[in-house]
């Protein structure tokens, strides 16, 4: 580095605090740190701090944990969750179009945000309460083909699914979700020109016995096949991949852990959380049953990724 006071070749004299790299000018003592490159969200952390905090978040950390292990202030954390949180959106939603699918399975995962939907008071902000992930995933690919972060409703439902049609190729496939209403008008209605069938998986519980009601799951009675399009084939109905990854996500993402304080307090870190999640699932995570990623496997990309690949 030059000096830029009296432009002799400076020395290195240390780093800073932040990692740059230090210049002494041995003529008028002047000090100097290279350049700022602002790596993520305005910060001027290195990329290894950033990604080990990011990756601490995916794999199942709360906010609180990973400020202690990296020394990093939480607001920090946040801003840099946000910003990730936002760019992996843009990634999903610009490399997972016109993927070819043979079988959908849809299913919504449940979370609440500051407080549970029962503690709601009209004059709160409506994003309080209950906030429903729908989750649209490839059978075979493992890919996560469109996400949407709602109420669970008709309207979230018609958007989670006008998603899946512009991320869906115009080949024929077939579709099978939970029993969930809003589906069979939403799919029937958008998907109509590319579906063979789609066909609900209706599981029907048994009620809880004395001491279970709370903390024990509950226990599958039976479960109906209800055909609502088209022919459906029976050996393709099937909703065990979206099940293993609400699991996968529900064990990754703190905010998703039942019982405990590490809920989401507001929306806009809920769902860059879940976004930034996502991406990973589908890019950086190799799947077990694969040995490799779902993006490798649907041939959208030919490499295992980085988290630094995610932000650049």
């Amino acid at each position: 580095m030059v000096c830029r006071k009296c432009n002799a070749d400076c020395q290195r004299f240390g780093v800073h605090r932040n990692g740059l790299q230090r210049f002494r000018c041995p003529v008028c003592k002047k000090t100097f740190t290279e350049d700022h490159k602002p790596a993520l969200a305005g910060s001027y952390l290195s990329l290894d701090r950033i990604v080990l905090a990011l990756r601490l978040l995916l794999e199942g950390n709360s906010i609180r944990s990973t400020e202690r292990i990296t020394n990093l202030d939480r607001n920090t954390i946040l801003k840099l969750l946000v910003s990730a949180g936002e760019k992996a959106e843009k990634l999903m939603g610009r490399l997972i179009v016109n993927v070819p699918v043979r079988d959908a399975e849809l299913d919504e995962v449940w979370s609440f945000i500051g407080k549970k939907e029962k503690r709601v008071r009209p004059e709160d902000d409506q994003n309080l309460g209950d906030c429903y992930t729908f989750v649209a995933i490839e059978r075979h690919s493992k890919l996560v083909l469109n996400v949407t972060i709602g109420k669970r409703d008709q309207r979230t439902t018609d958007v989670f699914v006008e998603g899946l049609r512009h991320a869906t190729a115009r080949t024929p496939f077939q579709v099978t979700s939970d029993g969930f209403g809003p589906y069979r008008t939403a799919v029937v209605t958008t998907l109509h020109d590319r579906l063979t069938g789609f066909a609900q998986l209706i599981k029907v519980y048994r009620a809880p016995q004395d001491g279970e009601k709370r903390y024990s799951p509950a226990e599958v009675a039976s479960v109906e096949v209800v055909p609502v399009y088209g022919q459906p084939d029976p050996e393709r109905i099937c909703t065990s991949i979206i099940e293993r990854s609400n699991l996968s996500l529900r064990m990754g993402v703190r905010r998703f852990t039942r019982l405990t304080n590490a809920f989401s307090k507001k929306w806009e870190n809920h769902a860059a959380m879940i976004m930034l999640w996502f991406a990973f699932y589908n890019f950086c995570r190799v799947h077990k049953s694969l040995r490799v990623t779902p993006a490798m496997e649907a041939g959208i990309t030919d490499h295992i990724w980085e988290i630094a690949e995610l932000l650049a």
